[in-house]
């Protein structure tokens, strides 16, 4: 009868994924599941919906809400985290300013001037909260789904010692779109891969245990096949493996795809300038809209369970059952060409008796030279996270592969001065 939190709930979007999956286990229907959220009206609305779906299903499962984070993990066995700080408010600076200065992302929540700002925002937090796991449930998982992922596990790492794995959902998302460009079942292909994450490295992929990577070279001849993924099979080409983010994503990983405005139409990536928030809030809102009419009416809530790690290894934790999935966890020796206390994401092993991550050894070393660029910015937004150091900030940037591809120092120096400028209500640390 496990007590399952989730810091965050207010991203309903994701909660209710996460609720439905945890409650399609039967031996998981008799939980406890706790929203939490700073935002009296999403953690209202996520409740009664699964309110409903439990009163809908029949299941003995007791649902709590509450804005008081304490309360909630007292006594929590699973702690999920998917928490943004500040919402659009906050992120489109991290959007904005940088494009000003040519630095044109993508996404901006991993590393780049958005990720190292992400970092600096989202890290305290997460260290508020491992202190209250300490105190309140020392014995209880946390589950990180809050960008960006690797830097904020680093810190959970370095400055707590509570049980902490990071879920993604890129690795079995990209097996999928691999068995799709050859033509064959998901079940029927098999892989192993390690990197980092959002640059984790299909180091074997095989279909009916022969590999699949010259079917996939093949595939890649295809310009149909080809355009629905030019980055990462220009990367393949290169570099020799099939990386585990999307296109968009991981073309601002990397010093080559994104400098010019023509590379980044010959790549058919999408410019930051095309982003609309606003545009995305009223999308989320409609959404949200959605959900209030469904739990209002008679209308059933859908019920099946998705491709997300979450609940799997609830369930092999609580079920002394054996499941494998690829999670980001500190590099004690399971990545040997990386550095150790980096976060790295590994295949990982989970049972009864806890979550076993899984060696790896020496990555190709062209990809680990790759990983190794994005480490450098994951490191430095650590420590200045941690510290209130500014300066580490600044050398954050000054490592990252595209702003240093775009910009002189100097650039880089005013840019973040003005990211600082825009940001105070989120950086507590360096007031």
């Amino acid at each position: 009868m496990p007590k399952i939190t989730m810091i965050g709930a207010g991203s309903i979007v994701f909660a209710k994924r996460l609720m439905c999956d945890i409650l399609s286990f039967p031996e998981l229907e008799d939980s406890t599941i706790v929203f939490m959220d700073i935002d009296q009206e999403k953690v209202d609305l996520i409740s009664r919906l699964a309110r409903k779906l439990v009163a809908q299903e029949g299941l003995p499962t007791r649902i709590q809400s509450t804005l008081d984070r304490r309360e909630a993990l007292d006594g929590a066995d699973y702690v999920i985290t998917m928490f943004r700080i500040g919402g659009m408010d906050a992120v489109r600076p991290d959007i904005e300013i940088p494009l000003r200065y040519g630095v044109d992302q993508a996404v901006g929540d991993t590393i780049g001037p958005g990720g190292v700002f992400y970092g600096l925002r989202h890290i305290p937090l997460i260290i508020d909260i491992c202190r209250d796991i300490e105190e309140l449930c020392p014995e209880a998982v946390l589950v990180n789904y809050a960008n960006p992922m690797a830097s904020l596990c680093w810190a959970v790492s370095a400055a707590s010692k509570v049980k902490c794995v990071g879920l993604c959902h890129s690795v079995q998302g990209t097996a999928m779109q691999l068995a799709n460009y050859i033509g064959v079942p998901f079940e029927e292909v098999s892989y192993w891969a390690g990197g980092i994450n959002h640059m984790d490295w299909f180091l074997a992929f095989e279909w009916n245990g022969q590999d699949a990577y010259p079917l996939l070279r093949k595939a890649m001849e295809d310009p149909a096949i080809y355009g629905k993924d030019k980055v990462r099979f220009e990367i393949m080409r290169h570099f020799g493996y099939f990386v585990s983010e999307s296109s968009g994503h991981s073309s601002e990983y990397m010093p080559y795809f994104r400098k010019t405005p023509e590379l980044i139409e010959r790549f058919s990536q999408r410019s930051a300038r095309d982003r609309d928030m606003a545009r995305y809030e009223e999308r989320r809102e409609a959404y949200h809209e959605a959900l209030r009419q469904q739990v209002a009416s008679d209308e059933p809530i859908e019920f099946e369970r998705t491709r997300e790690y979450c609940s799997r290894i609830i369930h092999a934790l609580e079920t002394n059952t054996t499941y494998r999935f690829n999670g980001n966890v500190a590099n004690k020796g399971l990545i040997t060409n990386l550095p150790q206390e980096s976060t790295v994401e590994v295949p990982c092993l989970v049972d009864g008796t806890g979550i076993h991550p899984c060696y790896i050894g020496d990555l190709p070393p062209q990809c680990a030279a790759l990983n190794r660029t994005n480490i450098n910015v994951q490191e430095l937004t650590v420590k200045a996270a941690l510290e209130g150091d500014r300066e580490a900030a600044y050398q954050a940037v000054a490592v990252d592969p595209l702003s240093s591809a775009v910009l002189t120092l100097d650039e880089i120096h005013q840019m973040v001065d003005e990211l600082f400028e825009a940001s105070p209500p989120w950086l507590p640390q360096f007031s």
